[in-house]
């Protein structure tokens, strides 16, 4: 291994380190993009029992809003439904714009290293053409173990910029991916929650009137 990175030159440094990063994101997002971390099993439920037995206050506000990504969008709309329902749907919007922003943490630059990799690669090949035609014009082709260099140098760059750009490329999209469905779940809880706490929905509409009062004085403090 030592010998192809000094055979690949100086470029093979740069691609290493980028190998390096790319590696630590990938498992980074694949513990933190993790379901059951970001949207709870049950969690609505388990929220909608906290206001129907006038259970939410403050502190399980707060707990909710720290425990998951989900919790955060749910707390913003609960803190925001005695001001109406267009007020509580654009409270939910501005915590899920963080939340999402948190979610894409470093896929940039996944992507980004995705991209410049192979360009190192070819630059390698560009710098190890170079040398061997500088090679030839001063030489001939008689000393072969310098154009073998230089081709040997273009080859293991390239190799290696590709080796590590087809695999970034790959968990980039996994990962757009998997934060794509998780925004969805996401977006398909707060609109229960908006259309419970409003009462939308006719089975919840009696249920859902007594607990607003204490919503209500819950989003005050």
């Amino acid at each position: 291994m030592l010998e192809l990175v000094q055979a690949g030159g100086w470029l093979m440094f740069p691609i290493i380190l980028c190998s390096i990063i790319a590696a630590a994101i990938c498992v980074e997002r694949s513990w933190t993009l993790r379901t059951s971390q970001i949207v709870p099993k049950h969690l609505l439920a388990q929220v909608w029992n906290w206001i129907k037995n006038n259970d939410m206050d403050a502190r399980r506000l707060r707990e909710l809003r720290q425990g998951s990504p989900l919790g955060e969008i749910l707390a913003a709309g609960i803190a925001n439904n005695r001001r109406g329902r267009e007020q509580m749907k654009e409270a939910i919007e501005e915590a899920a714009g963080h939340v999402v922003h948190d979610l894409e943490r470093y896929l940039n630059t996944l992507g980004t290293i995705a991209a410049v990799t192979p360009l190192l690669g070819l630059l390698g090949t560009v710098i190890g053409m170079i040398k061997v035609f500088s090679a030839i014009s001063l030489e001939g082709t008689g000393n072969a173990q310098v154009l073998a260099g230089g081709i040997s140098q273009a080859l293991i760059t390239t190799a290696a910029g590709l080796t590590i750009a087809i695999p970034a490329l790959f968990f980039y999209r996994f990962f757009q991916r998997r934060v794509d469905e998780l925004v969805i779940s996401m977006e398909q809880e707060a609109i229960k929650l908006v259309e419970v706490l409003n009462n939308d929905r006719p089975d919840r509409a009696d249920n859902t009137r007594s607990p607003k009062p204490e919503i209500a004085q819950v989003a005050s403090r």
